[in-house]
């Protein structure tokens, strides 16, 4: 599947509710040159939003970042994006609280529109 960053991204995607926010499907690539949403990752069972990590895969610290990361793009504090799957994996489950799919799709399309 090829991803155009100008079509808008479909809500059933790598976003679905949660009870206590959104939760969205992430695969990171830890220690790359620069931390960046590089893209739509669809060779899972679902899509994931691909996230490019600087900090390394070691003792948490591309988690850490990773938390760090999505409460600054979203304007959200840290203590609102809860890592709930793949703590040890590069696929990742995050649920972000208190926020609409809605809110979460469109600080993600900005982004992408941005890579091309």
């Amino acid at each position: 599947m090829t991803f155009d960053p100008a079509t808008p991204i479909p809500a059933d995607s790598f976003l679905r509710e949660h009870p206590e926010g959104c939760s969205v499907a992430i695969r990171v690539q830890p220690g790359a040159k620069r931390t960046a949403i590089t893209g739509i990752y669809s060779g899972a069972s679902r899509p994931h939003l691909n996230i490019s990590l600087q900090a390394p895969p070691v003792e948490g610290k591309a988690n850490e970042a990773l938390v760090a990361f999505l409460a600054k793009l979203l304007a959200v504090p840290r203590s609102r994006i809860m890592i709930t799957h793949g703590e040890h994996d590069r696929f990742k489950l995050i649920v972000v609280g208190g926020l609409r799919i809605a809110d979460v799709q469109a600080v993600v399309q900005e982004k992408l529109l941005g890579i091309v």
